[in-house]
């Protein structure tokens, strides 16, 4: 069936919206795609509300992030139509959407994770059944609840000889690995642009490194890039994962904004390293998809430092900048079909599991 999936990072830059042709298993065609930035205003209330949510022992009402699930769930309501009408498809002939909405807080270890955004709302304002609350019931189960991205990964990589290794750069870094017999054993590796967006931000006001610029001009802090890789989370089994706000700039203060950038770039790259040691097997290659792809500096850092070329999976054919949205498309099949999302080598649930919960119009 047509799918529609949507994905809102925490880096907050924007939303992405995928339409694939799908039955949930082997068949994966892309049809379209549209990117949507937040505005400067949008992008500050929902750093706000996402400040707001970190502060809480559990998901409560309150109205910063009422207001903010009420965005999140309009403007993601506008980007649907917008992709309808980029790809020249109508409503009714789209099968599902899978909303994924925004996280605002990710404490597995807690009992919980919240992604703000009403599923049912936005089903209304599109008239098509949706898919959304994918992660709650992964980690009522025991399970991390991320990464939910590696099934999807599997489709991709289907034909091609493995082991592979698809990472993902986005506000947080993860890795799918898929075995030569298809096991999945997937985790977040650590921050991946979010750190390096935070420093440029407060040191330029830019929303992140173009092309890595700044980091290549600067020096690495070999010794403050060793305390930072001195954390419990780096030497832990796999599965598991990261909120957005495990980690922070603070050790990097006091070095030059080019150092600072350099460091930060190089913590990134290091923590995709120490996770090659918990896959399986080494994989083959090791394909990257999301924004961390478009910084040169950081694949060169993550090629010298993993021993392994990091490749930008567009050349495969693949959109590098949609694969979380079509990802999330591709699950709401699954859910439609009862098929399973998540497993115990991705999030560490203790079966197989299906997720998210079904708003049908």
């Amino acid at each position: 069936m047509l799918a529609i999936g949507l994905m809102s990072g925490t880096s907050l830059d924007g939303i992405d919206a995928a339409l694939i042709d799908t039955d949930g298993e082997g068949a994966v065609r892309p049809v379209a795609f549209w990117g949507e930035p937040y505005t400067d205003d949008a992008r500050a209330q929902l750093a706000e509300a996402t400040r707001i949510a970190l502060t809480y022992d559990r998901p409560r009402v309150s109205p910063p992030l009422v207001e903010a699930s009420d965005l999140i769930t309009r403007t993601h309501a506008m980007v649907v139509h917008k992709l309808l009408r980029h790809a020249g498809v109508a409503a009714e002939e789209v099968g599902v959407i899978g909303f994924h909405g925004q996280t605002v807080a990710h404490r597995p270890d807690r009992g919980w994770t919240w992604q703000i955004g009403d599923g049912a709302a936005l089903a209304a304002a599109c008239a098509i059944t949706t898919v959304a609350d994918f992660r709650s019931a992964d980690v009522a189960a025991g399970g991390q609840g991320a990464p939910l991205l590696p099934i999807y990964h599997a489709a991709l990589v289907g034909a091609l000889e493995k082991p592979v290794a698809v990472l993902n750069l986005g506000g947080v870094g993860n890795v799918t690995f898929v075995g030569e017999d298809g096991e999945l054993v997937a985790f977040d590796t650590g921050p991946a642009n979010g750190l390096i967006d935070d420093w440029i931000g407060e040191y330029s006001g830019a929303r992140y490194d173009a092309d890595g610029a700044l980091a290549a001009s600067g020096r690495v802090d070999e010794a403050v890039l060793t305390a930072m890789l001195d954390h419990p989370y780096f030497d832990a089994p796999a599965p598991k994962s990261l909120d957005r706000s495990d980690f922070t700039i603070q050790p990097a203060r006091g070095l030059s904004p080019a150092d600072g950038a350099a460091t930060l770039t190089a913590f990134t790259a290091e923590t995709v390293a120490l996770a090659l040691h918990h896959l399986p097997a080494r994989p083959r290659r090791l394909f990257v998809v999301g924004g961390g792809r478009r910084n040169p500096t950081m694949l060169r850092m993550i090629a010298d430092r993993c021993g392994l070329s990091a490749e930008p999976a567009d050349p495969l054919g693949w959109n590098g900048d949609g694969v979380e949205a079509e990802g999330f498309a591709y699950m709401a099949v699954r859910t439609l079909k009862n098929l399973p999302i998540s497993f115990p080598g991705t999030t560490g649930v203790g079966a197989a599991m299906a997720g998210g919960v079904v708003h049908r119009i």
